[in-house]
């Protein structure tokens, strides 16, 4: 079966690779000059199925407005007069309930779970390195915080999954590093299991092993439009050096992230997205005593520092508001305080590589996997800040649907079909 595949992130290219060994014909069509480039480039790299988490979380709203005038805050919020905007603020925060919150994250998880358990598969036929490192600590500044996260702990132990709730002492033990910490942590939660491991780096080696089975890749290319006829999409209007082109296919797979809501409006598909942009700084090591072994996450400012290699990536904020992939000061200085907190003599600020991307958030957290309600048009899209943690088992997910196979897994939530309800 032809098939394109839109989108050379970390979820389309993991989607190419299991269409691959379904036997497809497989080609990737991606606007920039090679793989990982934007959203998948510099995010924090962590793979944590137990942490997933929907950012809409009882609570929420007042820590939003909590931190909205702090010069170091987890979210800055720039209103607009687009009606996007505040539609999927309201459905946003409908989802903040409780009992919504429970949902949600039971949904996320069982295809973070998933997806790791088809990357372990994966590793165990296509061993390389891409910066792993296992284990997730969860640091907690203040009773408020730690408050806020009795929903999710709850989530954890009903749902049975390892974790260990520790004190300060237990932190240290399980990162060094944090004896030369500024702040000094209320208590932390602590994921075994969980792992980090560069994303960019990964999609990369991904590529490299799909043109080995014979994906082909179509880098600097811009996507038109959709060539659908008869409620049934033929293939892609792209746009090439001689014009407009058109690529056919009998299914086409729409990872496009934030780009995929344009694309599909004009189908009359409508898909609850909205641009949420994320910061990271990249930093080399200059001691390695006194730096975090693994990935460890500051709840309060909800930003995780990662350990690849000899680099530490430091990511979160969440600007809403302004799709501009341009950096605004206060989220890199937010950035470097996390940093300079908890591990002030690992690295030095003033080499810091800077990175913003555009996560492609839907209200409820969960991503939109599979039919769109066009014949031959598939989604995978929709995995916000979690795009990592759920890419391969999304891909298979996709891979399987288009070759009429059961997935491994209950797709139930997962699906355009929550929002048409």
């Amino acid at each position: 079966m032809k098939t394109i595949v839109l989108g050379g992130g970390v979820i389309g290219v993991a989607s190419a690779f299991y269409l691959c060994q379904q036997g497809c014909d497989v080609t990737v069509i991606e606007r920039e000059p090679d793989v990982a480039l934007s959203t998948s480039f510099g995010n924090a790299g962590v793979i944590a199925p137990g942490y997933v988490t929907p950012w809409a979380a009882p609570g929420m709203p007042a820590k939003i407005l909590k931190y909205l005038f702090k010069p170091a805050s987890p979210l800055i919020f720039r209103p607009t007069f687009d009606p996007a905007q505040w539609r999927w603020i309201a459905r946003w925060l409908r989802e903040c309930d409780l009992e919504r919150f429970r949902v949600n994250k039971q949904r996320m998880q069982r295809i973070a779970y998933y997806s790791r358990d088809c990357l372990h598969e994966f590793r165990g036929r296509h061993p390389f390195d891409y910066g792993r490192s296992q284990g997730y600590l969860q640091l907690f500044r203040s009773e408020y915080d730690l408050e806020l996260a009795q929903p999710a702990l709850a989530v954890l132990r009903d749902a049975g999954i390892v974790h260990r709730e520790i004190g300060a002492a237990q932190c240290v033990e399980i990162e060094p590093g944090l004896r030369w910490a500024r702040q000094t942590p209320l208590a932390g939660l602590y994921l075994p299991d969980d792992e980090a491991g560069d994303c960019a780096r990964f999609t990369r080696e991904l590529r490299a092993i799909c043109e080995r089975n014979g994906v082909r890749f179509r880098f600097d290319t811009r996507v038109a439009s959709l060539d659908v006829r008869g409620c049934k999409v033929r293939g892609v209007h792209i746009d090439s050096e001689r014009g407009e082109e058109t690529v056919q296919a009998e299914a086409v797979v729409v990872a496009l992230g934030v780009d995929s809501a344009a694309l599909l409006a004009p189908l009359g598909v409508k898909v609850p997205l909205y641009p949420v942009k994320g910061y990271s700084a990249t930093l080399p090591v200059i001691d390695e005593e006194k730096a975090p072994r693994a990935a460890l996450m500051d709840e309060s400012l909800k930003t995780a520092i990662t350990r690849f290699g000899n680099n530490l990536r430091v990511a979160g904020t969440a600007e809403l508001g302004d799709s501009r992939t341009t950096l605004r000061e206060q989220a890199l200085q937010t950035l470097l305080k996390v940093l300079g907190d908890w591990f002030p003599h690992a690295a030095n600020p003033t080499s810091a590589h800077f990175w913003v991307g555009r996560r492609p958030m839907t209200p409820d957290g969960a991503p939109l996997l599979g039919p769109s309600g066009v014949e031959n048009l598939w989604l995978n899209l929709g995995h916000g800040s979690t795009g990592w943690a759920m890419s391969m088992g999304s891909g298979r997910v996709v891979a399987d649907l288009i070759a009429r196979r059961k997935p491994e897994i209950d797709l139930d939530g997962l699906t355009l079909a929550r929002y048409r309800k």
